[in-house]
């Protein structure tokens, strides 16, 4: 029987290093560069799963601690797992909960052993140790789930920092002994901040573990831009060539473009659908905030070069007055928007690098965005 999991490669781009490939997981072939909607608590906030496909979504993501604590993980199995659960049967993938070392690292405990959760609803505990994540990812049954790992901030000591990456090798090798099922890849994660050697340190102690896919974790998290870029740079050429590579929680369209000139292949993030909720729309000629008077009487379509149903059904003047006047069909509607934003940019760029034209593509969206809304 052919194994469930697969990375294709189908064009490398000759001057840059970015990569057009195919993923092929048990609930479809993912085609690669690919952006990943966010659906922290089992949905994309304010997004039906068949707008979704409508706009080209192929692959989405979950949240580990989040579901444990509500509904739980034995509820979303008795459900029929996330995919049944969500009513989503395309590809899904968890992370494992690392981030929240980072992001709630007021309301945890961390030790070699594990890491232990003060429930930000009420209080409770709960406890986090490789093989706990692997079990609670193994019952949501996600096709592609992620090491326990922990995430330090960017600006932490070296020290610090040293721990964190000798822990999440560690604790990548627990994960990767106690994980059961095949039809599940499990991705190792990156960590090292902006160090050069802490990258090479962690990625030598994952090589050989032989994951499915690889992970760089521990970026957008207060970093510049440019830091984050030249991070990108040393790190990626660490990873398998014959594996995906997922940047995890970035970010920017800006970000995802340089990210794909650096040679990576997944990415995921909550802005589109946070920075809908807060009335800013990305467009093909730069960002659009929703609530400017300047829109009060303007008939015109949100973006002219986009076709989501948002665009096609919405004046600007009629999105400003939704927002204004605090209808939640506002941010749905630019949700929609915002996503299918994402998905044409990526959806371009597998075009661009299939015909080696990414640099030029990389030129043309920057001039774009600079001409303004």
């Amino acid at each position: 029987m052919p194994h469930p999991f697969r990375f294709e490669l189908l064009a490398v781009d000759e001057r840059t290093g970015a990569r057009a490939g195919l993923f092929h997981t048990p609930h479809g072939i993912v085609e690669t560069p690919c952006f990943m909607p966010v659906g922290t608590r089992g949905t994309v906030k304010g997004v039906w799963p068949h707008q979704l496909r409508e706009i080209g979504a192929q692959m989405i993501l979950a949240n580990t601690y989040h579901l444990a604590l509500r509904p739980g993980e034995e509820v979303v199995a008795g459900l029929g797992d996330l995919h049944e659960f969500m009513h989503w049967d395309g590809p899904i993938l968890t992370d494992s909960g690392g981030f929240q070392v980072f992001s709630l690292n007021t309301l945890r405990e961390l030790t070699d052993d594990h890491v232990v959760f003060r429930s930000h609803i009420d209080g409770s505990l709960l406890e986090l140790t490789p093989e706990r994540a692997m079990q609670i990812q193994e019952q949501l049954g996600a096709d592609c789930i992620m090491c326990l790992d922990e995430c330090p901030p960017h600006d932490a000591p070296r020290e610090q920092l040293i721990a964190a990456v000798d822990r999440t090798t560690a604790w990548a090798r627990r994960c990767r002994d106690s994980h059961q099922r095949d039809d599940q890849a499990l991705f190792g994660i990156v960590q090292g901040a902006t160090d050069r050697e802490l990258r090479e340190r962690s990625a030598e102690g994952l090589r050989p573990l032989d994951f499915p896919g690889y992970a760089v974790g521990g970026l957008s998290v207060g970093e510049s831009p440019e830091e984050m870029y030249a991070t990108l740079d040393f790190t990626v050429p660490l990873l398998p060539e014959d594996r995906p590579r997922y940047l995890m929680g970035v970010g920017r369209p800006i970000d995802i473009l340089e990210g794909v000139l650096r040679g990576i292949d997944l990415f995921d993030c909550v802005m589109p659908t946070r920075n809908a909720r807060n009335a800013t729309a990305f467009t093909s000629r730069g960002p659009v905030k929703m609530r400017n008077l300047k829109h009060q009487n303007d008939v015109e379509p949100l973006d002219p070069d986009c076709d989501c149903p948002t665009c096609r059904s919405f004046s600007r003047g009629y999105l400003r007055h939704l927002f204004v006047t605090g209808e939640m069909l506002g941010g749905m509607a630019l949700s929609v928007h915002n996503l299918a934003y994402y998905q044409r940019l990526v959806r371009d760029l597998r075009t661009a690098i299939k015909s080696n034209r990414v640099l030029e593509f990389h030129a043309a969206h920057l001039a774009g965005q600079a001409d303004g809304p």
